[in-house]
C-alpha cells in the first residue's frame, strides 16, 4: 500500500514534529501517522489531551514514536515546567490531528487551558491542523467562522476529506488520511526536491458561456491537473492551481483559485506570476462566443448558427514572457500523438511536453503519457494518474537541476 501512494518518496529526515492529538474517533488514525512519520525519518513528540486518551492509550505513540508522551501542563519531570515554552522552540511543525471542533475553536480564540492548546499559543514554529468531526459539525456557523480565524493567522488547514463518518452519516469533515497528510508536509517545511519553488499548475474544462444557461466545454475531468498539483506539493513546492469546473476535492497543501471561462483563466494566471514552473494541463477551450447572449435563447424549429472566435492561448503567451517560469505543456491528441505533441512543443518552444491519447485517458483513472523534451520521448507505461503525476515531477525537477 505505502508504495502505491509513494509514501516512499516522501523524506523528513531530520525534521523535528510535535504532533498534537485531541479527541475523536480519528485519534486511531494519529497512530498511523506518527508511525509514517517516524519512518520518513522525523523525529516526533506527540502531546495529547485529556480527551484523546479515552480513544488512544499514550503508551501506544510512546511505542511508536519513542518519546514519552506529554498529556499535563502539570508534568514534574520537566525541569523548570515550561514545557509548554521549550517544545516549539527545537520544532519545524506543530501538526494537530485529528483536530476536533473544539479545539479549532480554542485555537481561534487563543485559549490556553491544557498542554498542547497552551503550546499552539506559545509555538515559534508553524502550525498545521487536520480536522476530524461530524458533518453538521463542520458546517456549522461558528466552525466556519473559527476557520476563517485560523487561516487569517497563518494556520495550515489539511483537509477535511468527504466520505462515511463513524456516526453513519456521509459528508465533509472526515480527517484525512495518514498517507494524505504525510504528503502535504513537504510543501510546509521545505523539504522535497521543489522546496522553494513555485509552481503554477492549470486543470480541468474550460466553460465559455453562450447564454445565461448553455456553455461550450468539453470532457476533461481534471483528475491529471490535480494529480500534477497534488505531486508537485509532496516534492515540497508552493502550488497554486487554477481550476476549471470540477467536482475533485483541492490537494492537500494546495492552495486552489476558481475559474470558469479562458479569459478568467488567463487572468488569474497572469496576476500568479512570477512562478518557477508554469504546468498547463487545463483543457482550455479554443473558441468562445463573439457575444454571449443576456437572456436565454429560446428554442425555436430553426437552425442556431454561433460565431465563435479564438481563445487567448494561455501557455504560449506565459512561455513568450521575457522571464518566463519553465513552461510544461499537455497535449491531448486523437491520432499521430508523437508527431503533433512534438510540433506543438517546438512551436511554443516548452522544455516540456507531456502527450496523450484523448480518448484513452479523459475521464479515466489511469493514463499511458509520452513525456516529449529535447532529449527524445520518454514513454510511461498506463498507471494511475497520480502516480503518473509523481513521475512527471520527478523527470520535471531533473531538467530543472
Amino acid at each position: 500500500m505505502e508504495s502505491a501512494l509513494g509514501i516512499e518518496t516522501v523524506s523528513l529526515a531530520g525534521k523535528k514534529i510535535i504532533l498534537g492529538v485531541t479527541g475523536g474517533i480519528a485519534a486511531y488514525k494519529a497512530a498511523e501517522l506518527c508511525r509514517l512519520l517516524v519512518k520518513a525519518g522525523a523525529g516526533v513528540q506527540v502531546a495529547m489531551t485529556a480527551a484523546a486518551q479515552q480513544f488512544v492509550t499514550p503508551l501506544t505513540f510512546q511505542a511508536l514514536s519513542g518519546q514519552p508522551v506529554l498529556t499535563s501542563l502539570w508534568d514534574v519531570a520537566d525541569r523548570d515546567g515550561m514545557a509548554h515554552i521549550h517544545l516549539s522552540r527545537a520544532a519545524d511543525l506543530l501538526l494537530v490531528a485529528p483536530a476536533s471542533a473544539d479545539f479549532l475553536a480554542k485555537l481561534a480564540q487563543g485559549r490556553a487551558d491544557d498542554l498542547l492548546s497552551t503550546l499552539c499559543l506559545a509555538r515559534t514554529c508553524r502550525l498545521a491542523v487536520a480536522p476530524a468531526m461530524n458533518r453538521e459539525m463542520w458546517a456549522a456557523a461558528p466552525t466556519r467562522r473559527n476557520l476563517e480565524q485560523l487561516l487569517a493567522d497563518n494556520v495550515n488547514v489539511l483537509g477535511p476529506a468527504v466520505g462515511e463518518q463513524a456516526c453513519g452519516e456521509t459528508g465533509p469533515g472526515r480527517m484525512l488520511e495518514p498517507a494524505e497528510i504525510l504528503a502535504a508536509l513537504p510543501a510546509l517545511l521545505g523539504a522535497g526536491a521543489l522546496a522553494g519553488k513555485r509552481v503554477l499548475i492549470t486543470a480541468g474544462p474550460t466553460f465559455e458561456a453562450i447564454d445565461p444557461v448553455r456553455g461550450l466545454t468539453n470532457r476533461s475531468s481534471g483528475k491529471m491537473g490535480y494529480a500534477v498539483a497534488q505531486a508537485a506539493a509532496e516534492a515540497g513546492a508552493a502550488v497554486c492551481l487554477v481550476s476549471g469546473p470540477t467536482c475533485l476535492d483541492t490537494p492537500a497543501g494546495v492552495r486552489r483559485i476558481d475559474v470558469q471561462s479562458a479569459s478568467e483563466m488567463r487572468e488569474a494566471i497572469l496576476h500568479e506570476l512570477p512562478s518557477d514552473v508554469f504546468i498547463a494541463v487545463a483543457a482550455v477551450a479554443d473558441y468562445r462566443v463573439d457575444t454571449t447572449a443576456a437572456q436565454k435563447i429560446k428554442k425555436s424549429g430553426a437552425g442556431l448558427t454561433l460565431n465563435l472566435i479564438p481563445n487567448p492561448d494561455i501557455l504560449a503567451e506565459v512561455a513568450a514572457l521575457s522571464d518566463a517560469p519553465f513552461c510544461v505543456g499537455f497535449a491531448a491528441e486523437t491520432e499521430r500523438l508523437a508527431e503533433h505533441a512534438e510540433a506543438k512543443r517546438l512551436k511554443k518552444k516548452l522544455p516540456l511536453l507531456v502527450g496523450n491519447l484523448a480518448q484513452e485517458t479523459l475521464g479515466q483513472d489511469s493514463a499511458e503519457l509520452v513525456l516529449f523534451d529535447d532529449r527524445g520521448q520518454h514513454r510511461l507505461p498506463r498507471a494511475d494518474k497520480l502516480t503518473q503525476a509523481r513521475i512527471l515531477i520527478r523527470h520535471l525537477t531533473s531538467l530543472l537541476n
